[in-house]
């Protein structure tokens, strides 16, 4: 997958929609990309998630139509997604530094322009992965939905539970898997366990989770987790899919934290991908 082509195809669907109610998955779809994915891909991309860029865009595009002076406050606040007045002033003066009655008047206002990315190819950046094809496999997980726009609070949130809870200490947990599910909202199932191997039965609270026959990109992460992991979560989009000649599949990735001392600097942990060789389609996930 282009992912540089996607991200900007993305881009010029939001501005289309600007005033338009629409959700991470509408975005998402219109690029033939899962919203978790589409979620993460952006983020590390741009810098902001995609409701933030629309929420700038707006109040952006909101100040230059109040500046003209003769629009109504509450018009421009119902165009632009706001159920009342009283909430699009503070947004406003929050994102402007003034109300929007002193932008009629004339005071200035920040402007936040359309987002383009391009991609810059920079040297100097290690990644060290493997190309490996695994048989298909059983996981043992205790599992969660979670909703991809708020997946970097919930995730560390569900490891904390997770560890709190003695009845899931006969689990090893080492594995942080993210199944895609097809759902209406976008939301994903989100696991921790171990290898079904690993463990006689199926205890409460868990569940078998299947994962199928594919090749995968193992990619080795050195240093105190969480911080070394993330790192190369952001090399991975920022640096190899826009330049690699595989596709992700968009079903599962698994990071694998190793034995050993989280938060030491030779730490090692593991992000696996499955991936197929690349259609040539840049829209095509």
């Amino acid at each position: 997958m282009e992912w540089i082509y996607s991200i900007n195809k993305a881009i010029a669907y939001m501005e289309e929609h600007m005033t338009e109610d629409v959700s991470l998955c509408d975005i998402a779809a219109s690029v033939n990309i899962s919203p978790f994915h589409f979620q993460r891909a952006f983020s590390m991309m741009a810098g902001m998630t995609p409701a933030e860029y629309m929420r700038k865009r707006r109040l952006s595009l909101a100040g230059s139509e109040l500046a003209g002076g003769s629009v109504k406050v509450i018009d421009i606040a119902l165009q632009y997604g706001y159920d009342t007045p009283e909430s699009f002033s503070k947004a406003f003066s929050r994102f402007h530094g003034v109300t929007p009655q002193q932008a009629k008047s004339g005071c200035a206002l920040n402007f936040f322009n359309r987002l383009s990315l391009k991609m810059i190819i920079e040297g100097g950046s290690t990644m060290n992965y493997t190309i490996e094809k695994w048989e298909a496999m059983d996981l043992l997980v205790h599992t969660t939905k979670v909703q991809p726009e708020t997946s970097d609070s919930e995730i560390p949130k569900f490891w904390d539970e997770y560890f709190a809870n003695e009845k899931y200490s006969k689990v090893p947990g080492y594995l942080g898997v993210c199944a895609q599910q097809k759902t209406d909202d976008g939301a994903f199932i989100y696991g921790i366990g171990c290898k079904a191997s690993d463990v006689d039965g199926v205890p409460e609270g868990f569940e078998l989770l299947h994962i199928p026959e594919y090749e995968w990109v193992v990619f080795k992460c050195v240093g105190p987790s969480p911080d070394a992991i993330q790192k190369v979560w952001d090399q991975i989009y920022r640096e190899w899919l826009p330049t690699t000649e595989y596709e992700i599949v968009q079903e599962y990735d698994i990071e694998n934290y190793l034995p050993g001392d989280p938060s030491s600097a030779d730490y090692v942990s593991e992000i696996c991908i499955p991936i197929k060789r690349g259609s040539g389609n840049a829209s095509h996930a």
